[in-house]
């Protein structure tokens, strides 16, 4: 995922071998690869990185859904996020918004309510995913947990989440990669059951699971070499899945 500030951050990339039997809605996965993904939605995000986005061209490539960022802590708004939230409706694709979270900077629950009232909310028309937080390394410093302990960030995202769900009725989609959140949660399973997992990991398969997961709901498999603008993100059902996820 994108924050809009030090050029010179690499996410990390995380290479688990292990494979998992995924499962959503009675339909099993197993080592999907991106390659060979007909019949699973497939779907972007885009940031400010994106700009103006063609998106009926996006649309026209196949382009079922995207996550757009809206904000990052508790100061920045992506000023391209009006154009590229609506431009996306009206080109006929499912959206929502995320949030880059940098829990060093302010707490949670703040950090929520600045992404709610700033793009990040949420209304049962068929057209909107559920929110989105993204976690992953620390771009702006060598700590990659931010300086928490694992006990201090799952009290991080439960504030946060809580907060979403208080002001928007959903409960986050979390974004995060394997090992960091294995790392900086201290393996916590305290958010498999509540919230879709957005599963980044570059290759050919998903790989092993966070902690506390049994399947993951979006997979980014590819930062932005795709044909869609920005990364590349596959959904793990059906369309019909994929709207009852954006209403429900």
């Amino acid at each position: 995922m994108a924050r809009d500030h030090k050029p010179t951050f690499r996410r990390t990339r995380m290479l688990a071998a292990s494979a998992a039997v995924l499962t959503l809605g009675g339909v099993a996965l197993t080592e999907l690869p991106a390659a060979s993904a007909a019949g699973k939605p497939r779907g972007h995000d885009v940031s400010s990185h994106q700009k103006d986005v063609d998106w009926s061209e996006a649309k026209q490539k196949g382009a079922e859904f995207v996550y757009v960022k809206a904000t990052e802590s508790h100061t920045y708004r992506n000023p391209y996020f009006g154009r590229q939230y609506n431009g996306s409706r009206g080109a006929g694709i499912i959206r929502g918004a995320y949030h880059f979270a940098v829990p060093d900077k302010s707490g949670g629950k703040q950090q929520a309510r600045f992404f709610v009232s700033n793009g990040g909310g949420w209304r049962s028309d068929g057209w909107t995913l559920p929110p989105a937080v993204d976690l992953e390394g620390n771009p702006y410093g060598r700590n990659k947990c931010y300086g928490l302990s694992a006990p201090a960030m799952v009290s991080w995202i439960k504030a946060f989440s809580d907060e979403v769900k208080r002001r928007t009725g959903r409960r986050p989609v979390i974004y995060t990669t394997t090992h960091w959140w294995n790392e900086c949660t201290g393996r916590s399973t305290a958010f498999g059951a509540g919230h879709a997992l957005w599963l980044a990991r570059y290759g050919s398969s998903p790989g092993a699971l966070p902690a506390g997961w049994s399947y993951w709901t979006i997979w980014q498999h590819d930062n932005g070499s795709g044909s869609l603008p920005g990364d590349q993100n596959l959904f793990n059902g059906s369309l019909g899945r994929l709207k009852k996820f954006a209403k429900h």
